[in-house]
């Protein structure tokens, strides 16, 4: 499937595809959830993934560096949202801000209770290797790239909701409720509001070269940078554990977890995140509607994982 992919895209570079602007009055309106949540690192389960240690220090490595391509994001969206004409799709890159700074603030929530002394995770350094990287590089892009970007980034945490949708008993493998919280209120929204960086990016530039470039640098951000870094914390956390056999038993089924190709989290989905390269893609083009209204239904319900920790909902309002 990756090779179709990557054969058809050949095709894009002679002519990019027209895209078709969808009636977004006929799009059901996005919310922007506050949440708190309150995380204590005493409390916070290091195998919370699938009672695996590696695995879920890949995820707390995806947390700290997602805050920094989450104000990319933010930083892009605000730049081009009066450029865009539609009402409708600039109130939906308005809640697309929203959600994106509320999962920024939370996630760097919950990177500070990691690095308690419980839990020792290498956050101030990793923090500080993520800040000069996106400064000096990442937000020094022409804006045309960084649309692209935003765009590319916005695919790999939909294609990243999915998995996770159709894998609810993934999260329920521990009794953390507050990180199950996180990640399904993130996985929820992710989900939510996929097609909005896609859909400005193709109104405002479209050229598909360009498209690409964004995705592969996305692809060598959070598919090299996040597993390379994920590496070295186990050194940086408990070295002595390495010279065990159960940390590399644990190590073997982490990797496995995230990069299986029969049912791990990006090895089992490298056909999807590779269709991004066919030059007619949408983001729609993947239907998660009905696990979206599943979702909403169940965990923002009383009793459900967010609701404890739901705040209030806003909707911003559409102005012409």
């Amino acid at each position: 499937m990756i090779t179709t992919a990557v054969k058809k895209s050949v095709q894009a570079f002679k002519s990019s595809p027209k895209f078709e602007q969808p009636d977004y009055a006929l799009k059901q309106t996005i919310p922007i959830r506050h949440l708190a949540i309150g995380f204590e690192g005493q409390e916070i389960d290091m195998s919370f993934y699938m009672n695996n240690q590696l695995a879920t220090i890949f995820f707390a490595t995806l947390s700290v560096f997602l805050t920094y391509g989450e104000d990319l994001v933010i930083e892009t969206a605000r730049f081009h949202r009066d450029m865009v004409n539609d009402p409708v799709l600039k109130q939906r890159v308005t809640s697309l801000i929203g959600q994106e700074a509320i999962h920024s603030k939370l996630h760097n929530e919950f990177n500070d209770a990691i690095a308690h002394e419980a839990i020792n995770y290498p956050v101030a350094l990793y923090r500080f290797l993520g800040e000069k990287f996106f400064d000096n590089i990442f937000l020094k892009f022409p804006q045309p790239l960084k649309l692209s970007m935003m765009a590319g980034i916005e695919h790999f945490t939909a294609v990243l909701a999915e998995y996770m949708m159709k894998h609810e008993k993934n999260f329920y493998y521990s009794d953390d409720a507050k990180t199950r919280a996180m990640w399904m209120w993130h996985m929820l929204e992710e989900s939510e509001h996929k097609d909005i960086a896609y859909d400005v990016y193709q109104l405002l530039n479209g050229n598909y070269s360009l498209r690409a470039a964004g995705f592969f640098i996305a692809l060598g951000t959070i598919l090299g940078l996040i597993p390379f870094s994920t590496l070295f914390v186990p050194m940086l956390r408990k070295p002595k554990d390495m010279l065990t056999r159960k940390f590399w038993k644990d190590a073997g089924r982490g990797v496995s977890l995230i990069f299986s190709p029969k049912d791990g989290v990006f090895g089992s989905t490298m056909g999807q995140i590779f269709d991004y390269l066919r030059p007619d893609f949408h983001p729609n083009d993947h239907d998660t509607s009905a696990y979206l209204e599943y979702y909403k239904d169940k965990l923002l319900s009383e009793g459900g994982a967010i609701a404890p920790y739901l705040i209030k909902t806003f909707t911003p309002p559409v102005r012409h």
